[in-house]
């Protein structure tokens, strides 16, 4: 088992997996729990996960992921976990609404890192997704109009090797005591 500092290493945005490999649910379920126990402001847990899988949805939500010629692999990805904003309860709207803070997309932020990360040390690759069409993939999967698909997770056995990890020097983006 992987410590956390190298599940954090370890884990990238994979662009291509292994065609027709599926998940198995459990694992799914696994992946998906780390998400649901994540922290949330005032435990509002502003989210809904909805997981694709069927052979032909799966197909239609990753053409809607792929206008312009973006996000191509995805059509390659075994599942889709789709991240939508809910309702959140009384106490994290008023905190926000008084810390000019938008706490459930900080909150959606956390769920999805912690989703990815135990796709990690389930041996699976990820990658998140912000271009995609949203009406399209509401229509597709039922989603209410009035919710808002903030994410969609792209999940499989990845096709490639890791990357070396390119990153900021520390000193550029961490400071004590001081900015």
């Amino acid at each position: 088992m992987k410590s956390f500092i190298d599940l954090v290493k370890s884990r990238q945005s994979d662009r291509a997996f292994e065609p027709g490999r599926k998940i198995e649910r459990e694992v799914l379920e696994r992946v998906l729990d780390a998400g649901r126990l994540a922290p949330s402001a005032c435990n509002g847990q502003p989210w809904h996960f909805t997981v694709v899988t069927e052979d032909a949805l799966l197909a239609d939500v990753a053409k809607a992921t792929s206008g312009l010629g973006m996000n191509k692999f995805v059509k390659d990805a075994s599942a889709l976990v789709l991240v939508t904003q809910e309702p959140t309860n009384i106490s994290s709207r008023i905190g926000a609404g008084i810390k000019d803070k938008d706490f459930p997309v900080m909150d959606i932020g956390i769920a999805t890192a912690y989703i990815t990360l135990a796709a990690e040390d389930e041996g699976l690759g990820s990658c998140i997704l912000g271009w995609f069409d949203e009406k399209s993939i509401k229509e597709l999967v039922s989603i209410p109009k009035n919710r808002r698909l903030m994410l969609v997770i792209a999940l499989g056995y990845a096709a490639k090797p890791k990357r070396n990890k390119v990153r900021k020097e520390r000193e550029k983006v961490i400071s004590f005591d001081k900015y």
